[in-house]
């Protein structure tokens, strides 16, 4: 039986790289929007009626009923009162990709969602290409190896500013975020809103990649424009 020539080990070593960056960019981008599902359900969840008793809705509609009676009984001629919930001259809560409001609860669970994804990713990215490498010393070792070697795994390019006050804070600027890369909206301020949700999922791997390493840090980040993005390090031993 004649034997099959193996490609050469360049081109499996770029054909592995391609599938695999195409298969995670298809992740981040289906990553929010099932989150968003999921925090929707959860939403939902918490105000379904148990057998017997009323929905946190209910029970407040019947304090409110009750109340306006008292009111009526007591002046014949109340202030207007709104029914929507909003009190008059209220701003309305700004709108999820979703079309709906973006309530507290949907907010914290689409986060603790994205970020806990994102910490195990950084757990297993650490213990996969830190295991042949020397011991660091210091904490600014590892920030540098997040900034250079795993942010290019992750993102195939490294990290363009980073900035520290030597006392535990670190910000890490990304100039061309790639998940940022294809995203596009009608206004400047819907794009912000929309793109925050995305930057959950690696504030996560930034706090997976710390705790592997030995390093308690919380991680925040923020956009003010598309593909832009900044990270905020702040480690157990920062100083004010």
């Amino acid at each position: 039986m004649a034997a099959i020539a193996a490609p050469p080990t360049d081109t499996l070593t770029d054909t592995a790289a391609l599938v695999n960056i195409s298969a995670f960019d298809l992740l981040l981008i289906e990553l929010v929007p099932l989150a968003e599902r999921m925090a929707r359900n959860f939403e939902a969840s918490i105000d379904r009626p148990a057998p017997g008793n009323p929905t946190k809705q209910q029970r407040t509609t019947s304090i409110s009923s009750a109340g306006a009676g008292a009111v009526t009984a007591a002046n014949p001629n109340p202030a207007p009162t709104s029914t929507s919930g909003v009190s008059a001259g209220a701003t309305a809560p700004p709108l999820a990709a979703d079309g709906l409001p973006e309530t507290d609860i949907f907010r914290d669970s689409m986060f603790v969602r994205l970020e806990r994804l994102g910490f195990r990713v950084g757990e297993g990215l650490t213990e996969r290409f830190s295991r042949d490498r020397p011991r660091f010393t210091d904490q600014l070792d590892v920030i540098k190896f997040l900034c250079k070697d795993l942010w290019t795994v992750v993102f195939k390019k490294q990290i363009d500013n980073l900035k520290t006050n030597h006392r535990g804070v670190f910000v890490l600027t990304d100039n061309k975020f790639r998940p940022f890369s294809r995203m596009s909206m009608t206004t400047h301020t819907e794009a912000i809103a929309r793109a925050q949700p995305h930057l959950y999922f690696p504030c996560g791997i930034i706090r997976g990649v710390l705790s592997s390493l030995g390093i308690k840090a919380t991680v925040q980040a923020e956009t003010t424009e598309l593909p832009f993005a900044t990270f905020q390090i702040k480690t157990s031993q920062a100083k004010t």
